[in-house]
């Protein structure tokens, strides 16, 4: 079962979540989501940077670094869906005396 699936049990059926659950469904939905966006992302730039007969050395150069630099958006997104959630928020650290 998708984590799409239990989530929308959990919100549909008479018996409400707990926040832990709730939270841990979540995670496993924005994971999820994650990993289908980066592996379609990656599929539709399969074909789109290869050298074709016409590219001199310059373009097929500008070429690999779009890829790469595309991947590399690919591979953050990944990194972010897989990451675990953040219930708290990092202390900010400010000189102010207010």
């Amino acid at each position: 079962m998708s984590a799409y699936s239990r989530a929308y049990q959990g919100l549909t059926s008479d018996r409400p979540l707990g926040p832990g659950e709730a939270a841990q469904l979540l995670a496993e939905l924005r994971q999820e989501t994650g990993t289908e966006l980066a592996d379609a992302i990656e599929k539709q730039l399969s074909g789109k940077y290869r050298r074709t007969a016409t590219d001199t050395d310059a373009e097929f150069r500008r070429k690999r670094r779009q890829y790469g630099a595309a991947m590399r958006v690919v591979n953050a997104v990944r990194h972010l869906a897989a990451s675990p959630l953040r219930t708290s928020m990092p202390n900010q650290r400010t000189r102010s005396t207010s």
